[in-house]
């Protein structure tokens, strides 16, 4: 069974939030729609959400009047963006004749989440003006940043609590103080910090505060947005149909998911502290084994994180083949599987990490059903996969890793993982193959001995080919590569079908044939025509152009 360390991207529902899901499911009285006020049913059904919501403003600090549910914390903080913004422009009555942009002017910050920089970014395409700050080395947001970007016409700043990635805290309180000094919305996207911290609207002062029910084990697909009432006629709905939630969102609220939003509010408030120290015990378990690994870089490493998360990047390692090689694990990682443009963490590039530093992180998170066990068992896997990618690559093997097989047919490799979904059988199979390691030197060899190397590691491909030739033979194939499943995969086939073969016969196929075997995405073959080009450099003759 795969081991689950992936709590920042979704908790596992608790089976206490999971039961009163299903009770409210089944129980007749409640089976009405809330809004249906004309018939017991609806009234009852009623009275459950209202219920929850206060159980749910409870855990922040709020008054119940102030929780506007949503679909999860993306909706909530475009309707705190987006809403805020709506509202200025009507208070403003629209575009005015004469001036160039009436429209105000927002801040935030490179290190926010995408529901909220796209929010901004769609904004600025509507003619808002947007200034996003940059972070600090350790991953916050400075208040001066703030204060330097802020203007006389500036709406909105939205700066989020935790940070999705690092666990990086920001002190929202004090950026608050000063942003409501003068006047400015201020809004915290703390979906990462709910339910795992200590968050109080009231100490905070935010206008505006985004959560979500699914990152402290309750469901997906429900959220809220708190809205301070006083700030309330600064906001404007940003859909219709209904008038639900006081005007701001409209919409039929699921009863069963406020029900378990609920659950996972009060388990949250009770253990919270417990649950805390139980994830930040393991992530230190953690961090202790990773870090005699050679080559690691931690992202963030501050105690007063969110607990149990931890981000760390290896030297010297894919990001898309280390996540893959890892199928006993579920975790994040900081590269972008099958992307054509290898794009990188945006939050690890911030922080001033190389772009193959950052698409080799490691987002590990644990929570409150994670053991001791599953920590070493993962601890052991990553320092044999990342020494085993290092060897595959040209480097060092990290010592103490030993010898970690995985069988290209079992069910680990073939089950329900990226392994499994991402390689068709013969990808995995040579991805998975023992390396064959060059012997000798770049340069360094024999005149019967023919090497060739294309590619670099920062553009995400680098790979280098050796080949033995006697009596017009190829007597041994041997490569290595730094790049992706794929791209590992046919060179170490290569290699094998090489073996043997007379040099006269040349590449065995190409990139498209290649391609086509072991069912590489379209967007990958840049790639695997650097592969060509250092076999063809290896044979002795160049690309054809």
């Amino acid at each position: 069974m795969t081991i689950y360390l992936d709590y920042a991207a979704t908790t596992p529902v608790d089976p206490r939030v999971a039961a009163v899901m299903a009770e409210a499911l089944t129980d007749r009285d409640t089976q009405a729609n809330p809004a249906s006020a004309t018939h017991g049913a609806g009234l009852a059904a009623q009275q459950r959400v209202e219920s929850a919501r206060a159980e749910i403003a409870a855990l922040i600090g709020a008054d119940s009047r102030e929780i506007i549910f949503t679909s999860g914390a993306t909706e909530a903080n475009n309707l705190a963006i987006l809403g805020a913004a709506r509202a200025a422009q009507r208070a403003q009555g629209g575009a005015q004749p004469g001036r160039e942009n009436t429209r105000p002017h927002l801040v935030s910050a490179r290190t926010e989440h995408k529901s909220v920089l796209d929010a901004f970014r769609q904004l600025e395409k509507d003619g808002f003006a947007v200034t996003l700050v940059e972070p600090d080395e350790a991953g916050r947001v400075p208040l001066e940043a703030i204060e330097t970007a802020m203007r006389t016409d500036t709406l909105l700043v939205s700066v989020m609590l935790a940070n999705n990635e690092t666990g990086v805290v920001n002190d929202v309180a004090q950026i608050a103080a000063r942003v409501r000094e003068r006047g400015v919305l201020m809004h915290t996207d703390a979906s990462q910090a709910v339910g795992k911290l200590r968050v109080d609207v009231r100490q905070l002062d935010v206008d505006f505060l985004s959560f979500t029910a699914h990152k402290f084990y309750g469901p997906k697909g429900i959220g809220a947005l708190y809205v301070r009432e006083n700030s309330r006629p600064r906001i404007a709905a940003v859909q219709f149909g209904g008038g639900h939630e006081r005007g701001l969102r409209s919409g039929t609220l699921p009863t069963h998911q406020i029900a378990g939003f609920a659950v996972a509010a009060a388990l949250a408030r009770k253990q919270r502290d417990d649950d805390a120290a139980h994830a930040r015990d393991l992530a230190g378990r953690l961090e202790r084994e990773l870090e005699t690994i050679p080559g690691v870089t931690f992202n963030h490493r501050r105690s007063d994180g969110v607990p149990g998360l931890l981000n760390a990047s290896f030297d010297g390692v894919e990001g898309e083949s280390l996540v893959t090689g890892l199928p006993e694990i579920a975790v994040s990682t900081g590269s972008a599987c099958s992307s054509a443009t290898r794009e990188p963490s945006y939050v690890l590039r911030a922080l001033g990490r190389s772009t193959e530093l950052a698409q080799s992180s490691l987002r590990l998170s644990l929570g409150r059903f994670t053991t001791a066990a599953e920590v070493d068992t993962a601890a052991t896997a990553i320092r044999c996969e990342v020494s085993r990618l290092r060897v595959l690559a040209g480097g060092a093997a990290v010592d103490g890793s030993g010898e970690r097989l995985v069988d290209a047919d079992s069910s680990l490799a073939t089950g329900n993982t990226l392994l499994g979904r991402a390689l068709n059988p013969m990808a995995r199979r040579f991805f998975l193959a023992s390396p064959r390691i060059p012997e000798f030197p770049d340069g360094g060899a024999p005149s019967d001995v023919r090497q060739g190397r294309a590619g670099r590691p920062a553009d995400g491909t680098a790979v280098f080919f050796e080949l033995k030739i006697a009596d017009g033979t190829v007597k041994s194939a041997r490569f290595s590569a730094y790049g992706c499943p794929h791209t590992v995969a046919v060179s170490a086939w290569l290699c094998e079908v090489l073996e043997g073969a007379p040099l006269e016969a040349g590449a065995p196929g190409d990139p498209a044939a290649w391609a086509d075997k072991f069912a590489v995405p379209a967007e990958k073959l840049g790639r695997l025509l650097v592969v060509e080009d250092a076999l063809r450099a290896a044979l002795g003759y160049a690309r054809q152009d």
